[in-house]
């Protein structure tokens, strides 16, 4: 009973942190560039039962599912015209890439909404966040009277799976996604921006999904705790 208990409490627990990640899917249904993000869901320890003869069932035990991390969609979304001088769309695969310039960290990101900034005398081109945007050949793009020193950079990876989230819809890439690759040709259209990734319908149908299963979790709670106070009362 008390393996019951837990496990329910488990499954409660991390149904809650699904319908947050999905929370957040559409707080950010507006926000150009964004890529929606999934929860993937892994068992706890499982253990055979066995007969009255010591021989493993095909019966399984088991304390319950953990959300072990979330997926991102990186599929490209569509594009939609604005009036910015400086606003880019990616059409097919590809990110941005950005440096910060203070730590000069490089990260990468979809959305293209770029601004100018005045560095001492020099207007760079820069992202929301302030970090600038690399061209072809990862250096800063300058703009002089309305004309950019380079070709804005796209850049792909070989594995995009693992890419961690790194806030402002920039993701920087761990170990396995490999090293970044020009893309040559890409795409970019300019006076456009990419759509958030989020598509409302789906957002909806999974926290229903996951609102049930909190719902069927937290009565399995109750009905264990209830079993335990049953069995506890007997004894006395």
């Amino acid at each position: 009973m008390y393996t019951s208990f837990y496990t329910a409490a488990r499954g409660a627990m991390e149904e809650q942190r699904k319908m947050d990640v999905v929370a957040n899917n559409l707080a950010n249904v507006n926000n150009y560039g964004y890529k929606s993000k999934r929860a993937v869901f892994s068992d706890l320890m499982y253990y055979n039962l066995n007969n009255y003869t010591g021989e493993d069932t095909p019966l399984k035990a088991g304390t319950g599912v953990v959300m072990e991390m979330t997926k991102t969609d990186f599929e490209p979304s569509g594009v939609v015209t604005t009036e910015g001088n400086y606003d880019y769309a990616i059409v097919d695969d590809g990110f941005f890439m950005m440096r910060n310039p203070i730590s000069n960290e490089i990260t990468y990101t979809r959305n293209g909404h770029f601004s100018l900034s005045l560095r001492g005398n020099t207007f760079y081109l820069v992202n929301d966040a302030g970090n600038f945007v690399l061209d072809e050949n990862q250096n800063p793009i300058t703009v002089i009277d309305g004309e950019m020193s380079g070709e804005i950079g796209v850049y792909g990876f070989n594995i995009l799976d693992g890419m961690l989230s790194v806030g402002d819809n920039e993701f920087s890439p761990v170990a396995k996604n490999g090293a970044p690759y020009l893309i040559r040709g890409a795409r970019v259209i300019d006076h456009a921006l990419e759509m958030s990734g989020t598509h409302v319908a789906d957002e909806f149908t999974q926290m229903i999904e996951a609102q049930r299963a909190y719902s069927y979790a937290l009565r399995m709670v109750t009905t264990s705790d209830e079993i335990i106070s049953t069995i506890n009362a007997l004894r006395q």
